[in-house]
């Protein structure tokens, strides 16, 4: 059977679909942003729940999800590959992960956003917090977002 939509993995090294979701991020973040490889495999890997996006069996996407303590969710490694993108991927992500934080019981979402993405945030509801800072030599912006308005049917 062919794998079509966004699926939620748990951390597994050696599993097709995690592997596959860090498959999508090594092409976006290392190969495509020139991510230091060491930034992207980071310690939370075990500890975050995957998502991985699949178009006819071909992972296009993927993201992470994890507890960033007092009950804030951090969204992190949101990607896709750059020649699905405008196709609507990122917002399926995303509503996986929103979904996905609002199952376990999360208040708030929060997310490093490169600053070219931002829009894309602010539509879905996510308000920036702070100013403009550098991470792995990158544009971002602090966002947040409340898990109630995480499932108000906001799109993309």
């Amino acid at each position: 059977m062919t794998r079509e939509g966004v699926f939620e993995v748990e951390y597994d090294d050696g599993d097709e679909d995690y592997e596959a979701a860090v498959s999508v991020r090594y092409a976006v973040f290392v190969e495509e942003q020139g991510v230091p490889e060491d930034l992207e495999l980071d310690e939370h890997e075990a500890d975050a729940v995957h998502f991985v996006a699949y178009d006819e069996g071909e992972p296009v996407g993927a993201a992470r999800l994890r507890d960033y303590g007092d009950g804030d969710a951090k969204v992190e490694r949101v990607a896709v590959l750059v020649d699905r993108r405008g196709e609507g991927w990122g917002g399926r992500l995303m509503d996986a992960v929103e979904a996905a934080a609002a199952e376990r019981g999360f208040d708030r979402l929060v997310l490093n956003s490169q600053t070219h993405a931002a829009g894309f945030y602010r539509r879905r509801g996510y308000e920036q917090v702070g100013g403009e800072f550098e991470e792995a030599g990158i544009p971002h912006v602090t966002m947040v977002k409340s898990v109630a308005s995480a499932d108000d049917g906001s799109t993309v």
